[in-house]
């Protein structure tokens, strides 16, 4: 039985302790939570902060806001804790890094909350796309639009530093290097004209991969459309499900849209119709196979699926997305080269 610490209790955190609670290896040892108001289950022991915790711990999930993310996983590490990081792993690549190094010296086990990865339909669009199923990838286009409620903004980091870029669009950035690889270049146009807070609302990013492939994703988080993630995948139990496709990949023999995993193909060029052939993927919970892989993880049984080292990477491309965004107050394209180093290593 795994003794498991939930460090943060929001809306994610809160998700994991349930997880937790359920789970047949593991057991809760408690939450960490300062805001009081936060500490809603009679059944949970809650701790003011980290040096709180007396308790025997063998593995911290962290689902505090990024800019807690490093402290709280060298605090963790340091203690001898193995950890589950919420994504992204951390705010800055020079966070990431010293992350990172804590990791190593201590010697304990880390991966990097990407859960997506975990989902069944998500391996098997990889292993489709892999296996050359619909030829050689060409092209990715992908929708998340979401309209976030009021009340997610009560909370002011969210409405400053809290864009969809870094908190939403990070999960489909990550599916994208997991399913067609490494990219290699980047271009983005945002705007934030509803709610006109201090942070990109709604944009538009394009991408180029090593192999050549490209992909185009369009994002907002003040439109209630049926197109995203969680509203295809019904795997959020806080955004209603739709459904939807809302990823589409094109190859040189057809194509395939996710989630209904529905692949086209058949047609040899424009004078022919493609066949569609749904392909029936049944799910479960990735926050759950996330969490079975981690208590492999804390037993030594697996490597990580995602690692700080290879979550580096993703948070590499949103940083540099989100730099982008912001300079680009006057609306006009400016792309970035991910070659070069970036300026906040």
């Amino acid at each position: 039985m795994k003794r498991v610490l939930v460090i943060g209790n929001g809306l994610i955190g809160a998700r994991h302790a349930t997880s937790v609670q359920q789970h047949p290896d593991c057991t809760l040892v408690g939450v960490v939570e300062p805001n009081a108001d936060l500490h809603r289950d009679a059944d949970v022991r809650y701790f003011h902060d980290l040096e709180d915790v007396k308790t025997d711990v063998d593995g911290a999930i962290i689902a505090t806001p990024t800019h807690l993310h490093s402290s709280h996983g060298i605090d963790a590490a340091q203690r001898g804790w193995d950890v589950l990081i919420e994504k992204p792993v951390t705010a800055t690549l020079q966070e990431a890094t010293q992350l990172a190094e804590a990791v190593q010296r201590s010697g304990v086990a880390s991966l990097v909350g990407h859960h997506r990865r975990y989902h069944h339909s998500v391996q098997h669009l990889k292993k489709m796309v892999g296996n050359g199923e619909i030829g050689t990838p060409i092209t990715a286009t992908m929708i998340w639009a979401m309209r976030k409620p009021n009340a997610y903004f009560e909370q002011n980091w969210r409405t400053k530093s809290g864009s969809p870029v870094m908190i939403n669009l990070v999960h489909d950035i990550d599916v994208l290097r997991f399913v067609l690889g490494e990219i290699i270049d980047i271009t983005a146009v945002g705007a934030a004209h509803i709610r006109a807070t201090h942070r990109i609302e709604s944009g538009a990013v394009a991408m180029l991969f090593a192999s050549g492939a490209t992909a185009a994703i369009s994002f907002a988080d003040t439109t209630p459309s049926p197109w995203g993630f969680e509203a295809g995948t019904a795997e959020n139990p806080h955004i209603a499900a739709s459904g939807q496709d809302m990823l589409w990949i094109t190859g040189t023999r057809g194509g395939v849209s996710f989630p209904s995993m529905t692949k086209w193909s058949g047609a040899e060029d424009w004078s022919q119709s493609p066949t569609a052939e749904p392909l029936h993927i049944a799910n479960t919970t990735p926050l759950r196979r996330q969490l079975d892989h981690f208590v492999e993880v804390m037993s030594r049984k697996s490597e990580p699926l995602i690692s700080v080292f290879d979550a580096q990477k993703t948070l590499e491309i949103t940083l540099k997305l989100e730099e982008l965004l912001c300079q680009k107050a006057d609306n006009k394209a400016v792309a970035a080269n991910l070659a070069k180093p970036p300026t906040q290593a």
